[in-house]
């Protein structure tokens, strides 16, 4: 604990977009209370004032995608009590994690005039593939309140309580229409962990699977299936290969599809 008592967190970025930091900040009335219950000690997307470690929670966003990133994620877990990985990037490598899939190099030399300037590694890569982390918080971007859950789980020591079931039970609930039954969509969300509120299947589009593999998904049935009722040559392949494509499950499943019908 720090001087006043309240635990240290410090936010950190890595190779990200920004969203899931976002997402803290947009807690809006909920950000006061928490300013109250913590003190933010490192935060640079919030505030210029940085206050030295060790710090009691460390919150990282973003995915591991260069040299400097793995020495300093090493760095961060040595002066973090509790390691949080924030968000699909930190947790399976996010949309970065694409290029683990095919030649780094090869993307570099389409996108950039002169790749010879750029220093990366071949594959982006989650955080526990470094260190140790200690709670993951998927999401693209996360649910701003699984982080407030999360905190406040750690202040009052106990488990956080998250939610244990796929995105499906949250289209029950808000009442959408199956895009899968009604619309011959492919949807990920029998296989994929709650917790965006069926977003994007109660805008009528089939899950992106964003929130990453639910633990219980039987991904060895529903990717079949879903490639039975595919709009389009090689989608339900190129589902499990977006967002948290490289989670275990969904490379898994990709793999044994293959890209196309």
């Amino acid at each position: 604990m720090s001087g006043t008592n309240k635990p240290k967190v410090a936010v950190y970025k890595f190779s990200s977009c920004d969203g899931c930091q976002l997402s803290l900040l947009n807690l809006e009335d909920e950000l006061l209370d928490l300013a109250e219950a913590v003190d933010i000690a490192y935060f640079l997307e919030a505030r210029r004032a940085v206050k030295p470690g060790p710090y009691d929670i460390g919150i990282v966003e973003g995915s591991v995608t260069t040299e400097e990133e793995e020495k300093r994620i090493v760095e961060i877990r040595h002066e973090c009590k509790f390691l949080i990985a924030l968000g699909t990037c930190a947790t399976a490598g996010g949309i970065q994690a694409l290029r683990n899939f095919t030649s780094a190099p090869r993307l570099a030399e389409i996108v950039y005039p002169h790749p010879e300037y750029l220093h990366y590694l071949d594959k982006a890569t989650p955080i526990s593939a470094h260190v140790r982390v200690d709670l993951e918080i998927w999401g693209c971007p996360v649910n701003k309140y699984m982080v407030l859950e999360a905190i406040s789980a750690f202040l009052q020591n106990r488990k956080p309580n998250f939610p244990g079931y796929p995105v499906c039970v949250e289209c029950k609930r808000r009442g959408a229409v199956c895009v899968v039954v009604a619309k011959g969509i492919p949807c990920l969300g029998p296989a994929t962990q709650a917790g965006c509120g069926a977003l994007c299947p109660a805008s009528g589009r089939g899950c992106y699977g964003c929130f990453g593999p639910w633990a219980h998904a039987n991904l060895t049935s529903l990717a079949p299936a879903l490639r039975e009722i595919e709009q389009y040559p090689g989608e339900t392949f190129r589902l499990l290969r977006n967002f948290a494509g490289y989670a275990p499950a969904f490379r898994k499943a990709a793999d044994l599809l293959g890209p196309e019908r």
